[in-house]
């Protein structure tokens, strides 16, 4: 069973001190341990901490990037639509 987050919640976790999650398609991801891993490198996706990166994601990544990686970093969804 999935968890879900209030995306205030959510919002409290921005930095890799306090997790760094993000928002994408009303799922929630713990992408903390990639920050440094990331290709676009740590600022790219650091900037989105705590926030619906949905858009962000879309305008570089493809469906195969979410495929490859979202179940390995989701840890539930979003309760409310997110404005972060």
């Amino acid at each position: 069973m999935s968890k879900t987050f209030a995306a205030a919640e959510v919002s409290k976790h921005k930095d890799k001190d306090n997790g760094l999650w993000l928002i994408i398609e009303g799922n929630v991801y713990d992408v903390t341990s990639f920050v440094d891993e990331h290709p676009g490198g740590a600022r790219v996706i650091q900037r989105m901490g705590g926030k619906d990166a949905t858009k962000a994601f879309w305008k570089y990544h493809g469906e195969s990037v979410l495929a490859k990686y979202g179940e390995r970093f989701k840890i539930g969804s979003v309760t409310e639509s997110a404005k972060l």
